[in-house]
């Protein structure tokens, strides 16, 4: 069962496991799931793998009393379930996405990919988390799903390639999600730990470095980052601490850098960066995993959709603030760090920016007709950011080409090697564009 349908059962009240907990808040059924429950069941997973006879999907099965109509649950042999997952890991994918309300959530999503438009708003779209997100197998005539973090467990090398592999272990370093503003509220102002703090105070190997990448914009958006400069950091502490009784608004304009944005903009977030998006903005997420740890500043006096003050971390986030990003340190290190790397025929490769700080490396390629790729070793994770629709097609067909729509993120596996994306026959559009992350120093032949 993928976690983000534990989580929806935890919110109708179904309980962590063997626990007595089912009026408890969600956010610590989820606390207990994150750093306990998920961390057992995946050690005890992985020693099944090789000898487990039936996978049954258990998506498909849920409470009566939740859902009297539930599916029959779909079931798969061991060895039809290891093919799949070994035929995955050698061809281009994507994962199931989720989406999910929030206090600032907007309307872009719901009005562009035709979510329900009975919902006030959708804040998140998680759309490549494998350790959250599931994957479909299909195979005669039927669907099951299973978690995308089988395949990571699973088929590692295949997937991530030896270096990323050997440096992260079978964890899937890379995240895409959307963070969706439009016609909605600012994001919470936060921070995310340093490294040597994640490592001391939770026991994570890597911290949440991150990037917002503009997929469109509202006339007004803005991206808050970093510290103004000559600011009294001690005055700014203190305001923010005044601002918890919900009276006293925290001044963010007074300490906190506001720089306007624009579409397919890119901004690095390396941790210990104070920031949060504006209103009115479509953000693609690119960043790394450990997701849960976002230090809350300042949620702008707002609660919940459960109607309770969402939680502000300031202790932690006084610890891990880097003072030193102030005006000048973000405008020549964080912003406005586009590079050409190469133009041939219609096609231009550039790097969009990320710190060198942060582990992850950002192409974006514009083209009209089409553009070859190679993982070179590592996987890559792509998003088309502009245009309709595209494929991914292999110059040896050693998979059937694959169609990817505007904004939907899919993921190459280190073993695929060469590829390419190109316009469809049924593309309107004149220029696309891609976005792809993939881990630095994990290409066989990085340039």
């Amino acid at each position: 069962m993928a976690r983000w349908e534990i989580q929806l059962r935890q919110r109708k009240g179904a309980t962590n496991w063997r626990a007595d907990n089912a009026s408890e808040d969600n956010l610590r059924k989820y606390k207990r799931g994150f750093f306990v429950e998920w961390r057992v069941a995946d050690r005890h997973k992985r020693s099944l793998f090789d000898t487990v006879d039936f996978v049954l999907d258990g998506n498909a099965i849920a409470p009566a009393e939740q859902h009297p109509d539930s599916p029959e649950a779909g079931m798969i042999s061991g060895t039809a379930f290891r093919q799949a997952l070994k035929d995955a890991a050698h061809r281009p994918f994507r994962v199931v996405p989720f989406f999910d309300p929030g206090v600032w959530g907007g309307q872009w999503m719901k009005n562009l990919i035709g979510l329900d438009p009975s919902k006030d708003n959708y804040a998140w779209c998680f759309d490549c988390v494998p350790e959250e997100n599931s994957l479909l197998l299909e195979g005669d005539g039927g669907v099951i799903e299973i978690p995308a973090l089988d395949l990571v467990f699973r088929r590692p090398v295949d997937l991530l390639g030896a270096k990323t592999f050997s440096r992260f272990g079978a964890e899937f370093p890379i995240r895409f999600d959307f963070l969706d503003t439009m016609d909605g509220g600012n994001l919470s102002l936060q921070v995310h730990p340093l490294t040597d703090y994640i490592q001391n105070t939770f026991g994570m190997h890597y911290t949440q470095d991150e990037s917002y990448y503009m997929l469109d914009v509202g006339d007004d958006a803005v991206v808050y980052l970093g510290t103004k400069e000559g600011i009294d950091r001690t005055e700014m502490l203190q305001d923010l601490a005044t601002a918890q009784d919900g009276e006293h608004p925290f001044p963010a304009d007074k300490y906190v850098n506001s720089f306007p944005a624009r579409k397919h903009d890119h901004f690095a977030i390396p941790a210990g960066t104070v920031h949060c998006s504006g209103a009115n903005s479509m953000v693609l997420e690119i960043s790394a995993t450990p997701f849960i740890f976002t230090f809350k500043l300042w949620d702008w006096g707002r609660v919940g959709l459960d109607g309770i003050p969402r939680p502000v971390h300031l202790d932690h986030g006084a610890r891990n603030i880097q003072w030193d990003r102030d005006t000048t340190w973000v405008g020549d290190n964080l912003i406005g760090q586009v590079e050409t790397i190469r133009t041939d025929g219609d096609v231009t490769e550039e790097s969009t920016g990320l710190h060198e700080l942060e582990f992850i490396e950002v192409r974006r390629h514009w083209f009209t007709e089409g553009a070859d790729h190679d993982t070179d070793g590592t996987v890559n994770v792509l998003n088309l950011v502009e245009g309709d629709e595209v494929q991914v097609v292999s110059p040896t067909g050693a998979f059937e080409p694959f169609v990817i729509h505007y904004a939907e993120t899919f993921i190459v596996p280190a073993a695929v090697g060469a590829y390419r994306i190109e316009r469809t026959e049924n593309s309107r559009s004149t220029r696309f564009a891609t976005v792809k992350a993939y881990v630095r120093g994990s290409r066989t032949s990085d340039d």
